[in-house]
């Protein structure tokens, strides 16, 4: 009778220990993107569209196109696109499309590489990724009547991402060529082509295009 007593006690001991340890042992838990890394298969490329500008609604915005961001040590790619770029800045002049400039901080107007220079006429504003963040770009915008905005620049994760999703979020449609936007890697301007057409809210507001679909 005893030797049941004692395994009786022994077993009242043993399942609270058994519960002890079971809220010890580590949980199991979904592995993380990080985990998952070397798995992640590349999404399809997304349809670049033609697109017709409006020029009295439409502003082509020029962001960060300074030597600071710009140049052969840091985004040669940059550099690549500037022949490019300026033929859509010759377009939008040409048509009478508005056009604005920004500058990064600690920075100046006179910063801006000469292949793509701004007139005098043209605005500037300086900030950091966000154009629109402690600027007057919404008012400037507004100010003349803009709907649609064209984005080019550099950084393609930093300026023109941060820029192109804030002016989606405030109304504006968005046209991003691809080949204007540029960064130090190809895998960052994938991303943020990616992202600018399946960010939830932003996408509905934005088109992917290349310069040349770009007509005034």
């Amino acid at each position: 009778m005893n030797s049941v007593k004692r395994i009786a006690g022994a077993a009242r001991v043993a399942i609270p220990l058994l519960a002890l340890c079971a809220l010890a042992a580590p949980a199991a838990h979904a592995k993380t993107i990080v985990d998952e890394w070397a798995s992640v298969a590349v999404p399809p490329p997304p349809k670049l569209e033609p697109v017709t500008i409006d020029p009295k609604t439409t502003a082509l915005l020029m962001l960060d196109f300074v030597k600071q961001t710009c140049n052969e040590q840091r985004r040669p790619r940059c550099v690549a696109s500037l022949p490019d770029v300026a033929k859509l800045l010759k377009g939008a002049r040409a048509s009478g499309t508005f056009v604005a400039y920004s500058y990064v901080i600690g920075g100046s107007a006179a910063d801006i590489l000469p292949e793509v220079a701004r007139t005098e006429k043209e605005p500037t504003v300086f900030a950091g990724p966000d154009k629109f963040l402690n600027t007057d770009l919404d008012k400037i915008l507004k100010e003349h009547g803009i709907k649609t905005v064209i984005v080019v620049g550099t950084a393609a994760h930093g300026a023109v991402l941060y820029t192109a999703s804030e002016a989606a979020l405030r109304g504006y449609k968005v046209i991003v060529p691809v080949d204007g936007s540029t960064a130090e890697s190809t895998y960052a301007e994938q991303y943020v082509a990616w992202d600018l057409v399946n960010a939830p809210v932003v996408a509905k507001n934005v088109t992917l295009t290349s310069i040349a679909q770009v007509k005034f």
